[in-house]
């Protein structure tokens, strides 16, 4: 599919902001790591993006935008001060021909650092997807969608600690609940944990039958995560 010439000048001309606006955004060190698992919770409900694991199409598809801008000779640095400008300065109010405006203040400072550097990481890099993990398919969606950035278990070789440790608050957990505790986060919340730390968004971002699949994973992993680790 062949990228309109009106986008591509609209790509240039915001490479032209970064000469002003973006200037310098490259100084701080960035983790693209973070960015991704960032994009994905903050990006992924409206932008499309390979590596990412993200279908959504409310906003341009990042793949094809910068697809077409690298081919016109943008690297990765160009690419990664454009979309530091575009979330820094969006177009937040009424819909173009490029979609819906994008929210203001969606990710700032260092984690606007580590959005831009991951997305001009992947945006555009043909056969980009995500990293593959073994498990079967509810590990690789427990993967894509970075959950193991927050969450200790064991059968994903995760050990976050910013959420519940799961070989051991679900492992006792019907399905139901634990579906519930991914789409409805605050509604039960862990001993210990404060509400509106984890997405309230993944009902949305998750397709259905890859919902399935992530609550039949963790529901036998945790278990057997639980068994080994003991009380």
């Amino acid at each position: 599919m062949s990228y309109p010439k009106h986008r591509l000048l609209a790509v240039a001309l915001s490479g032209l902001v970064l000469g002003i606006a973006g200037e310098g955004c490259g100084t701080q060190s960035a983790d693209s790591s973070s960015g991704r698992l960032l994009f994905i919770q903050k990006c992924g409900t409206c932008h499309q993006l390979a590596q990412a694991g993200t279908k959504a199409q409310v906003g341009p598809n990042l793949d094809k935008a910068f697809a077409a801008a690298r081919q016109v000779g943008f690297d990765s640095d160009t690419v990664e001060g454009i979309v530091s400008n575009q979330i820094e300065h969006p177009r937040s109010e009424g819909i173009s021909e490029y979609g819906p405006g994008m929210p203001a203040d969606l990710v700032t400072g260092q984690d606007r650092v580590n959005v831009s550097a991951y997305v001009a990481k992947w945006a555009g890099v043909p056969g980009a997807a995500p990293p593959r993990v073994p498990g079967g398919p509810g590990a690789q969606v427990f993967a894509d969608n970075g959950c193991s950035g927050c969450h200790t278990l064991a059968a994903a070789q995760a050990a976050g600690t910013v959420g519940p440790n799961l070989d051991k608050s679900i492992a006792d957990q019907s399905r139901a609940a634990i579906e519930e505790s991914i789409v409805e986060p605050d509604a039960k919340l862990a001993r210990g944990y404060p509400p509106n730390v984890m997405p309230s968004n993944f009902e949305q971002i998750i397709p259905r039958a890859e919902l399935e699949e992530l609550v039949g994973f963790l529901a036998t992993a945790a278990k057997q995560g639980s068994s080994r680790n003991g009380p």
